[in-house]
């Protein structure tokens, strides 16, 4: 076709109303989540609305911005006028892990809000670099890490620690937390609309909004109602460098997450006909997140799922430089704050449970059925990651028990003979190596997951090559200690070292001492 003869692309059409509804309410419930959240562990209004939120905005409006612009080139290229932009925005699985896996942390072990925020930036930052990374190395991750090995870690997370949070929040409050969530639960799993397709999550939270602002659970607090310019924070990221080491553990594993995510929702978009480059989708959100960081923000943006729902309504360009000039216009004016106010913690929470819920069963069903003894082992490290956090922060209140710092803690934990650790397994708590399962429990997830894919899949020789890895991240201190050094988890590394030698004795010598069948069904 012709550039003379091809169709005129609209700057935005009616389909893409229900585009920005996507991506604006969307981003707009992940606000609330991160507010709430920073909120909870005392983090100011001043540096929340000041800094974090107008940089987490400048990602959004540059990824909006530039994702209507390779719209617009693919149009160019092609000639067709029927494209749909890329939906983007903060990535709900690393945006749960960034604020349980290194900001909580950080702030138990009792660093004030300001070096939490500048440590937070340059996790921000770097993990920007690592998904700039992903149209390198993202195909060769793929086809070497189990999909099991990916999707259980963050379903881990969601399990303890949105999940959790999202349920123990509604029945603190039932009378408004039971309505919102039955309505969010008809409409998000049950698949009934109301008429003229609203958006069920949209009706969810006006009503909860209006259901709150009737019982006096919240009223519309305009105080951070005012220009605010965003504030370039080169000198925070460089702090915080400093303190950012011991949380690479955590930021390579979800990045990686991240850029395949990416992967899997650019692929998505090109099976429904709009062929956008995968590396130059990679580049642009590892970019939108590390400039980002540069004016305060501390959460990762990525390629959003919903390609093809959104192409299916028509949805073209237009939603995308919309929505991405509505969030820079809200960080400037300080909107996001009244919009907070107005939203009580409980919708926050039932979003979630929503999420987690998704994770999970999608764990679960987009991987093989025999993989699913991976899955389940895969939640444990997270689960021994939220009872250490737990009762960390409750002996933390009792200054003769511990003190408040990691290696105070990671020295009760592993010491038996300690009489507060001896105490709490006297009681029956489930206490011993715990600790060695939280510090890197990403990664021990990640080791142990992909270690029993092999097993079932009859590929010892892959478990070998995987617990020899953890082996290594334990000689260095990436899993089962507080702090990266050589040798910083000596019996951990002997321990991985004995059975992957295990592993691969076997897979020599099968044929010799071994009987087995192709595959075997556990279940």
């Amino acid at each position: 076709m012709s550039q003379s003869a091809a169709p005129k692309l609209p700057l935005f059409q009616s389909g893409d109303v229900g585009g920005l509804v996507y991506f604006f309410v969307g981003n707009i419930i992940n606000y609330v989540i991160v507010i709430y959240a920073l909120q909870h562990i005392g983090w100011p209004n001043e540096l929340i609305f000041g800094r974090v939120i107008p940089g987490m905005s400048i990602g959004l409006m540059l990824g909006g911005f530039y994702y209507a612009y390779m719209g617009w080139k693919l149009y160019k290229k092609t000639g067709r006028a029927d494209l749909t932009a890329l939906p983007s925005g903060l990535s709900t699985p690393a945006m749960f892990v960034y604020l349980y896996g290194i900001i909580y942390p950080l702030h138990y072990s009792g660093l004030e809000p300001v070096k939490c925020w500048q440590v937070a930036t340059a996790a921000c930052f770097l993990g920007g670099l690592i998904e700039m990374t992903g149209g390198l190395i993202g195909p060769a991750l793929r086809k070497m890490l189990p999909r099991v090995a990916m999707l259980g870690t963050v379903a881990g997370v969601a399990l303890v620690w949105m999940a959790t949070a999202g349920l123990f929040e509604i029945y603190h409050d039932p009378i408004l937390g039971m309505p919102i969530l039955i309505v969010c639960l008809i409409g998000l799993i049950g698949g009934y609309t109301f008429k003229g397709n609203l958006p069920m999550l949209l009706v969810a939270v006006i009503f909860g909004v209006i259901y709150a602002l009737a019982l006096g659970r919240t009223t519309a607090d305009t105080a951070t109602l005012a220009v605010t310019v965003p504030v370039f924070s080169l000198g925070a990221v460089f702090e915080g460098l400093r303190g950012v080491g011991p949380y690479l553990v955590i930021i390579i594993p979800i990045m990686i997450y991240s850029f395949i995510e990416t992967m899997d929702n650019v692929e998505s978009a090109i099976a429904a006909g709009d062929e956008y480059p995968l590396g130059e989708a990679q580049v642009a959100d590892g970019l939108c997140t590390s400039i980002s960081a540069l004016f305060g923000g501390i959460m990762p943006n990525v390629v959003w799922l919903g390609h093809a729902g959104l192409k299916k309504s028509k949805a073209g360009i237009g939603y995308s430089w919309v929505g991405g000039l509505l969030f820079a216009l809200c960080g400037l004016f300080g909107i996001f704050g009244l919009l907070n106010s107005l939203m009580p913690p409980v919708i926050a929470c039932i979003t979630f449970l929503w999420c987690a819920m998704l994770m999970i069963v999608q764990a679960y069903t987009d991987t093989p059925r025999r993989h699913g003894a991976a899955l389940a082992v895969a939640l444990v490290p997270h689960l021994a990651d939220l009872l250490y956090t737990t009762v960390i922060s409750t002996l933390g209140a009792f200054e003769h028990f511990i003190e408040h710092t990691e290696e105070g803690a990671f020295a009760l934990m592993m010491d038996a003979s300690d009489t507060a650790s001896q105490a709490l397994v006297n009681y029956g708590v489930m206490w011993k190596g715990v600790a060695a399962l939280k510090y890197g429990s990403i990664l021990v997830s990640i080791m142990w997951a992909s270690t029993v894919v092999f097993i079932v899949d009859r590929r010892l020789d892959k478990a070998a090559v995987a617990l020899f890895a953890a082996a290594g991240l334990s000689f260095f201190g990436f899993i089962h200690a507080p702090h990266m050094g050589l040798n910083a988890a000596q019996a951990y590394t002997v321990g991985y070292l004995e059975i992957g030698a295990v592993c691969l004795a076997l897979h020599m010598l099968r044929d010799k001492v071994m009987t087995y069948t192709r595959r075997y069904d556990y279940v």
